[in-house]
């Protein structure tokens, strides 16, 4: 069972975008709510300067049993976390992420061109990422909750169609009318699900 639960935001880097949830948890363990360096909130770094910077600050924070919690594009670098150290990463509860595949096919709205308008400040880099991961995804072991909308065109339930199909111990639920946000505005539904899937092992 993890004794720490590390919240990830998306590209908006916004550190409170899980405390809701967290509010909420009953599960006892330490709670951690990172930032991204030069995103929202988040003091920018000259170390860090691409995803891979991201991925090692997590991995960082992973020195025993550890459950990560990941909104969006959270989501891929929580994957690739837990890709380094599987046997600490305990339980993946992704929302409404591409999960590191390629959402080519999924007919998903493309969301950087009215996010970096809306930040003209952010770094450019976090949307570059495009290292398909679909063949990696299958050796995560560890239970993985998938928290989806029907109404988000950002990822459509068809990806995480397909990540449940992907990830061998993977529960996909989807909550109708959610959009992309559904993991702050639904905290109240959210927060139960997330609890009782931190009880579950393999």
């Amino acid at each position: 069972m993890p004794s720490k639960l590390i919240f990830l935001p998306g590209a908006s880097g916004d550190t409170r975008f899980w405390e809701p949830v967290s509010s909420l948890l009953a599960y006892p363990a330490e709670r951690l709510h990172l930032g991204w360096p030069g995103f929202g909130p988040t003091p920018p770094e000259p170390s860090v300067r691409g995803i891979g910077d991201l991925v090692a600050r997590v991995v960082g924070e992973i020195q025993g049993p550890t459950a990560l919690i990941a909104q969006s594009m959270g989501g891929v670098i929580a994957v690739l976390a837990a890709l380094e150290k599987p046997q600490l990463v305990t339980h993946l509860v992704l929302t409404v992420t591409s999960g590191g595949i390629d959402m080519a096919s999924f007919a998903a709205q493309d969301w950087r061109a009215s996010f970096f308008a809306a930040n003209p400040s952010f770094p450019r880099w976090f949307s570059t990422l495009n290292e398909d991961l679909t063949e990696k995804l299958p050796s995560l072991d560890m239970p993985t909750l998938l928290l989806w909308g029907d109404a988000d065109p950002i990822s459509p339930i068809r990806v995480g169609q397909r990540l449940a199909s992907l990830i061998p111990h993977a529960k996909l639920h989807v909550f109708p009318g959610g959009d992309h946000l559904l993991a702050n505005t639904l905290a109240c539904h959210v927060g139960p699900l997330i609890d009782e899937h931190l009880s579950k092992s393999t």
